[in-house]
């Protein structure tokens, strides 16, 4: 598979995702930044089900947007974390919808959850909740897009 992810084509598609995302989350501000939160950008999170070239493109965008956004250190190396291993187990449980779909769900609201609490001092059991359930509201905006994108060949893009 990594050699697969280095082909031309593949760094194009990751590029492209990559600056999807970032730029959803900045044209979103208000919704995708602080302790309570929901990236519309994390509705492209189950795309590793489809396409593996997404697994850096989410990653990537996420670290640009955490960058560009102006979160904190930690939110900027954590959260980027938390979007590859949530992009990791998408692709890995691929062939179970649903299992796939809380990769994002648990890794974000877990590992983003303990970060805001500790960065805005607020109650880490509500923090994790409020992040898991925003990303839950985007992971089922993701299931509308794939709907969506069921109708491409993805064949070339693998």
């Amino acid at each position: 598979m990594l050699r697969k992810l280095l082909d031309t084509k593949s760094m194009c598609l990751s590029a492209v995702i990559a600056a999807l995302y970032a730029a959803l989350c900045l044209l979103l501000a208000p919704i995708s930044y602080g302790g309570v939160q929901c990236r519309l950008s994390e509705a492209m999170t189950l795309l590793p089900m489809v396409m593996p070239a997404a697994i850096p493109g989410l990653t990537v965008g996420c670290l640009l947007a955490n960058l560009l956004g102006g979160c904190s250190l930690w939110d900027i190396l954590f959260g980027s974390l938390a979007t590859l291993l949530a992009a990791l187990g998408t692709y890995a449980l691929r062939k179970r919808p649903l299992a796939a779909a809380a990769c994002p769900v648990i890794s974000n609201g877990v590992i983003v959850g303990c970060v805001l609490s500790k960065v805005y001092g607020l109650p880490m059991a509500l923090t994790i909740a409020q992040i898991a359930l925003g990303e839950a509201a985007a992971v089922a905006l993701g299931f509308g897009l794939m709907s969506a994108l069921k109708r491409v060949d993805w064949s070339r893009f693998q």
